[in-house]
């Protein structure tokens, strides 16, 4: 697929963190870029093991696939050692990124890099590439990285859970008052601090980049989003979601026949429980087992994306949902017979959820999770907490799931109404913000233009 590059005015060269939650919303905006104009050619590096996941999937003419070398030996995930392959990103991925810079024609004219790879500024810097630094979590989120010094000054980091994670905090700048046990890393493990410290070296890069994508809807965070424009002399500009919200509209496949969604097809409107916890990280063994019987014994009907155990759940469960190993989890919650959406709180499906209108059942588990679930109960009141209790390591019990669960899908119960209501209100601002006129189209709009002018 070389031929686009010789009709493109710019090439740009996209650098994700190696993990689904940061390839998917980078290939989503480059799609998203290339169908709103045709002069860019977008060269998309991954590592060897992710371009054997990826390669297959379809894409414009003028994204083209590169790989580097794995960084980490292929037993060695996101997932059984988190923290070991963070550090082997952020020390082993420069060099040969670098290489392959030197090898691509055309030149590249703008990177587009995951924040966290706070190297690649200095690789463009060194080669008078600008680079626009790409956040694929919350703004809010950002600046509470962005200003983790204050949790220090006050003495609120490391923190420990079981005397004041209930404590509320009301100086982060652009985040309305929020328990200490909301923000991420705050455990005082050692392999949290070091994961905190290896976080926080991207944002001493940040300024030193050409500009900043927040893959967000500026009505959804205004306060924080006006807060780091203010403090940052670059150019910030909200994105808009990075979803595949623009293919529902575009793709109309007749091969497509998924048996779950048949089976959605089959269910009363707004009627279905949808449960996903995420890719990588998971609640214990004894959480899952809680909420599969939970399940069964509330007898309402669900759809649960559970991966590796899904055999062993159908068995639990009972017979009014599906247990599957994977869905297409846009579809899903645009579905009609939708009515909740029980979440880990990854920023991409918090998004997605929102976009879909559908209330939340929140879970979160890791980093950005925790404000991500109070941001959807506290700021935008579209959802409940499974767990309220500030304690990590605590079993949320099958008789108290039972309850909540029954009580969430009551289309009679007033508070569950009116979650919904706000969903849909949610739904209704953030669908304008992606149309044209809207703050996402015109700062993606703004992006191509200033994308335009780094041609040299």
């Amino acid at each position: 697929m070389e031929s686009p590059s010789r009709s493109c005015v710019c090439h740009m060269v996209a650098m994700p963190y190696p993990a689904r939650g940061h390839i998917n919303p980078t290939m989503n905006f480059c799609k998203l870029l290339v169908s709103n104009t045709t002069d860019i050619l977008v060269t998309f590096v991954v590592t060897e093991e992710w371009l054997g996941f990826i390669a297959s999937d379809p894409r414009p003419d003028n994204i083209r696939l590169r790989s580097i070398p794995n960084v980490v030996p292929s037993e060695l995930t996101r997932a059984n050692d988190h923290l070991a392959f963070m550090e082997a990103v952020m020390s082993k991925m420069e060099a040969p990124f670098d290489h392959l810079l030197h090898r691509l024609q055309p030149p590249p004219t703008l990177i587009l890099a995951d924040t966290f790879l706070y190297w690649a500024v200095a690789v463009g810097n060194r080669r008078n590439v600008p680079v626009a630094s790409f956040w694929t979590m919350s703004a809010s989120i950002f600046s509470v990285l962005h200003h983790h010094h204050l949790l220090e000054q006050h003495a609120h980091y490391p923190l420990n859970f079981s005397e004041n994670g209930g404590k509320r905090v009301d100086y982060i700048p652009g985040i309305s008052p929020t328990r200490l046990v909301d923000f991420p890393l705050n455990d005082g493990s050692f392999r949290s601090k070091r994961t905190m410290q290896l976080c926080l070296k991207g944002f001493a890069w940040v300024s030193k980049a050409h500009c900043i994508l927040f893959t967000s809807i500026y009505e959804l965070e205004p306060r924080a989003i006006d807060v780091l424009k203010a403090e940052f002399s670059l150019p910030i500009y909200t994105i808009g979601p990075v979803t595949p919200y623009f293919s529902l509209q575009n793709e109309n496949n007749p091969t497509l026949s998924y048996s779950y969604m048949e089976w959605l097809d089959a269910q009363p409107l707004a009627s279905v429980l949808y449960i996903s916890q995420g890719s990588h990280f998971s609640v214990s063994r004894a959480q899952i087992d809680e909420m599969a019987f939970a399940l069964r014994e509330s007898g309402i009907r669900f759809l649960w994306v559970a991966r590796g155990e899904a055999s062993r759940l159908k068995q639990i469960c009972g017979d009014m949902g599906l247990v599957v190993t994977w869905c297409d989890q846009v579809r899903v919650l645009s579905h009609s017979s939708i009515g909740g959406f029980w979440s880990h709180c990854g920023w991409n499906s918090t998004k997605e959820g929102v976009l879909a209108g559908v209330p939340f059942l929140t879970f979160p588990i890791i980093m950005d999770q925790p404000l991500d679930s109070k941001m959807i109960v506290e700021d935008w009141k579209v959802g409940w907490r499974v767990k309220e209790d500030v304690d990590v390591n605590a079993l949320v019990k099958k008789d108290e799931i039972v309850m909540l669960v029954k009580t969430f899908m009551d289309f009679d119960n007033e508070l569950a109404r009116e979650i919904r209501e706000r969903s849909k209100t949610l739904a209704g601002i953030s669908g304008r913000a992606i149309t044209d006129g809207g703050s996402a189209v015109t700062d993606l709009n703004a992006f191509i233009r200033d994308l335009m002018q780094t041609e040299h």
